[in-house]
């Protein structure tokens, strides 16, 4: 059997992210197939040029340098987004960060090469007005009508993820105190307010499915349920709001991350402080916050355009 000293490699670096940096199943598995897309890209290449026929992926680590990593970078180019791309070198990036760290290779090949340059792209939000309209639009006369009701209220009343509120329980709503508590990336939980028509509509949600269970299992288990009164997933939230946004006749696509976008947006137009926003979102740095700002500073032109009479 071909040993692949790279693999064994792999496993200790998710391992380290994983305890070290305590980030998510899905973050590892991330990482993990851009590694493994990497080098199995650099044992094609060194098969194709030494003109073997079978491919045998016994790819070592030491043989890795700034041009193998450019030359990835450049077929990764045909057919990726920048952003994608940048995504990939960051995770190839860290992985030699971590062999150079563990005295498997003494400097990182990564570390000159460049990040694509990325496009300024503009969160996806809905205006006020769009996004009164849509959450006024879902009915409440039905058990999964109040429940859609108290899942929109409260993303867009928090600005939290929408795998945030998937794993939210009963019992991390405080109703007394108008706060919630979420788990966020890396495993960090955040306490943060949350508005009264979020907190009505969780009440009467979790009014009404209280006549169908168990009070026990009721404020022991998760805050929104499914139809079989199981916890609600990540991806059945974002079909209900396919569903919703379809139904009201919005234009713009909307996802659960763009409530969160417009949040943010609606949050800093109304003069609120951009640090106070960023531990809302619970963002780690201030610039990922600041990608929303663009949006007052494009209303604020606009105001300065139409109203300045020497512009």
């Amino acid at each position: 059997m071909e040993s692949h000293p790279e693999e064994s490699l792999i496993g200790l670096f998710l391992e380290s992210l994983a305890t070290e940096k305590g980030y998510s199943d899905h973050t590892l598995r991330a990482y993990g197939n851009d590694l493994e897309a990497f080098f199995s890209f650099v044992a094609e290449s060194q098969a194709s040029a030494e003109g073997r026929q079978k491919l045998t992926r016994a790819v070592s680590p030491t043989q890795i340098d700034g041009i193998i990593i450019r030359g990835y970078l450049g077929f990764l180019h045909r057919q990726n987004k920048k952003a994608t791309i940048a995504r990939k070198l960051s995770a190839i990036r860290s992985f030699f960060k971590f062999l150079v760290k563990q005295g498997v290779i003494s400097e990182n090949p990564a570390e000159l090469v460049l990040t694509p340059k990325q496009d300024k792209t503009i969160p996806t939000y809905l205006s006020v007005d769009e996004m009164f309209r849509l959450l006024d639009s879902i009915k409440t006369d039905t058990l999964l009508g109040l429940r859609n009701r108290a899942i929109f209220e409260t993303l867009y009343s928090g600005g939290i993820r929408v795998s945030e509120l998937a794993g939210m329980n009963f019992s991390d709503v405080d109703f007394s105190s108008a706060l919630i508590r979420v788990l966020g990336k890396g495993s960090k939980q955040r306490i943060i307010p949350i508005g009264q028509k979020a907190l009505k509509a969780i009440t009467a949600y979790r009014e009404q499915l209280g006549r169908q269970m168990d009070s026990a299992a009721l404020k022991n288990g998760a805050l929104f349920l499914n139809r079989y009164k199981k916890r609600l997933t990540v991806r059945s939230i974002a079909r209900i709001l396919r569903k919703l946004v379809d139904a009201v006749g919005l234009l713009t696509p909307v996802s659960p991350h763009a409530l969160r976008h417009s949040f943010a947006t609606h949050m800093l137009d109304s003069g609120a402080d951009l640090r106070v926003v960023q531990e809302l979102l619970g963002h780690k740095s201030l610039s990922t916050t600041q990608k929303y700002t663009h949006v007052s500073i494009d209303r604020l032109m606009e105001t300065y355009d139409k109203a300045h009479p020497r512009k």
